[in-house]
């Protein structure tokens, strides 16, 4: 999941993007730009020089929440599958997707701000300042974006691709800044478009909320399958709610567009779910012969001389769900798997079962996705912890395999 390549960096520059267009950031743009000098007579260079500055300070402070997020994560992670901890998170995606509606504001003390806003100065140094702080005076529209960004980062107990996801998140936020400061392009005035932005994040914050529930609602993690005509069935629903109004409709109006746009945004948020619940399904027939008893595959491993390669998942955990999707299904991976004995071992609901904190310490796993390759003696002679491409993970097993 650390790979640098992944389509998550493009969906969290995005996702920090589209931040920028809303209500609550895109009034800050020319106001921002124009206090460290951009609009001021300052060399076209030099204006983005300190543009380049502000975009830093953003992204340090969200890649910062991401390394703190990953750490967090590790410690518990494993509860992931708890309803005590999965049904609060599930209601907190809820509340930020109603804030983005429309139902409430998320907002810091107006005092708060005020004394934020008057943190930085001149030059390079004091941009940075600015733009360290400038995501949390956001906070109204940058808060639920993030926070489903930072419960995913928590998911995969990764510090480091937590830093690298959020950094890219607050670069996408910091863009328009950028692009206004070092090359006076102009922004498109404010209107409607703003909220429609804001509803497409409250869609996608109730889509994340059905996305956690499946952990603990078995109706959730049965909706779903790898064919085709499911995901073309899941995208009639998304544009049939957006036809009828989940984007462009407003809460504000006549108790009938209110109602219509209910049903929209509950048909939108279904399938995009859904279409969520494809991209992770198994595409194909190709089965592989996991076993789930370690001590028997330690013992066929042996009495067939061929490598034992442990698959350490869970059901929450994303990057183990990519592995299934994107490598283990590829027709040349699992002909080459196939010459190793398989065991997956399952964490979803590690407190439950002290044998597995155990068996995760017998082969130093502390982190989700873990994969180990342990030879016929007993040795752990390849291992990964992070997402691997269909190539990269071929080359690790060439290097441990029979």
């Amino acid at each position: 999941m650390g790979s640098g390549s992944h389509p998550s960096l493009l969906f969290a520059l995005t996702y920090g993007f589209l931040t920028a267009l809303t209500p609550c950031v895109y009034p800050m743009i020319p106001i921002t730009v124009s206090i460290f000098g951009a609009r001021a007579g300052v060399p076209r260079g030099r204006a983005l020089v300190l543009a380049t500055a502000y975009v830093l300070g953003i992204a340090m402070m969200f890649g910062t929440l991401g390394t703190t997020f990953g750490l967090v994560g590790r410690a518990f992670g494993t509860f992931l599958a708890n309803p005590w901890v999965i049904v609060p998170l599930a209601l907190f995606f809820v509340a930020m997707g109603l804030s983005m509606f429309g139902a409430f504001e998320v907002a810091l003390p107006s005092e708060l701000q005020a004394r934020l806003s008057r943190i930085g100065g001149r030059g390079m140094g004091g941009a940075f300042l600015m733009g360290l702080v400038a995501g949390i005076i956001a906070a109204p529209c940058t808060g639920p974006p993030l926070a489903s960004l930072l419960a995913y980062v928590a998911t995969t107990r990764n510090a480091g691709w937590g830093f690298v996801l959020l950094a890219t998140y607050g670069v996408g936020v910091g863009l328009p800044f950028w692009l206004l400061a070092g090359f006076s392009m102009s922004l498109p005035k404010p209107g409607a478009w703003m909220e429609w932005v804001k509803s497409v994040f409250g869609i996608a914050l109730f889509a994340a909320a059905l996305y956690y529930l499946k952990n603990v609602v078995p109706a959730l993690a049965h909706f779903g399958s790898g064919k085709p005509t499911f995901a073309l069935e899941m995208a009639a629903l998304v544009l049939l709610g957006i036809g009828l109004g989940a984007v462009h409709a407003s809460f504000h109006g006549r108790a009938s567009e209110r109602a219509r746009k209910a049903l929209a945004v509950a048909l939108a948020t279904l399938g995009l779910f859904g279409a969520t619940n494809y991209l992770l399904a198994p595409k194909g027939n190709i089965a592989l012969a996991w076993m789930t008893d370690e001590p028997a595959a330690v013992a066929a491993s042996h009495a067939s001389g061929r490598p034992l390669l442990i698959d350490f998942a869970a059901s929450w955990c994303i990057p183990c769900r990519e592995f299934e999707v994107r490598v283990f299904s590829r027709p040349e991976v699992a002909e080459t798997m196939g010459h190793f004995t398989l065991l997956r071992v399952d964490l979803s609901r590690e407190d439950q079962n002290p044998a597995l904190g155990e068996l995760k310490a017998k082969y130093g796993v502390d982190t989700l996705p873990a994969i180990r390759i342990v030879s016929p003696d007993g040795a752990v002679v390849a291992k990964t912890d992070q997402y691997l491409p269909p190539d990269r993970f071929l080359d690790l097993l060439a290097r441990a395999g029979p």
